[in-house]
């Protein structure tokens, strides 16, 4: 008998979700929490902080009346679809081949480095929130993402700290305020 080994080169896209506690409650404006302290970091702990520290983008977010929500303001996916599409072209000239900013090493992704200043700040916030190399990267390069998106050459300061708060890893508090270990 023949075994044959067939591998296939993958690429894919992980998004997951899951509740702020083991009730769903936490942090609900209309619904309360039967949730303790205590369990609410347990349940949150379960998902560890080498695993969380893989996300590129980690967001809280909260319930939204959509009776209230209003789209004149929205930009449309056409005007998406070509923006990103820029990006992208931008992203092809910058490393002269078909590659994301989040695929890229780190030593490429520094081609379009931060200023001194900007790697200052970056520093200082990681030191001070206790963010592992690992995310800084993801930050940088969700930084020069979102730089590509704005049509801007370099890193701008206004993109670190979107970066920051799109991985709010940097910032992660369960709903208590209790900071959670390994986050």
């Amino acid at each position: 008998m023949k075994i044959e080994i067939v591998l296939f080169k993958v690429s894919f896209i992980l998004i997951g979700a899951m509740n702020p506690c083991p009730c769903g409650y936490a942090g609900s404006n209309t619904l309360y929490c039967t949730c303790s302290p205590k369990q609410i970091v347990a349940y949150q702990n379960k998902l560890s902080g080498p695993l969380r520290d893989r996300f590129d983008i980690n967001l809280s977010l909260s319930p939204v009346n959509l009776r209230s929500v209003h789209t004149s303001k929205e930009e449309s996916s056409s005007a998406i679809r070509k923006r990103v599409e820029a990006a992208r072209k931008r992203q092809y000239k910058r490393y002269g081949r078909e590659i994301v900013n989040g695929r890229v090493s780190y030593d490429t992704l520094l081609t379009s480095p931060l200023n001194a200043e900007q790697q200052r700040t970056l520093q200082q916030f990681s030191y001070k929130k206790n963010c592992s190399n690992r995310t800084q990267i993801k930050i940088m390069g969700l930084a020069r993402t979102i730089s590509d998106l704005q049509g801007s050459v370099g890193i701008t300061d206004q993109s670190i700290w979107e970066a920051v708060k799109l991985n709010s890893l940097a910032e992660r508090k369960d709903v208590t305020g209790i900071k959670m270990k390994g986050i």
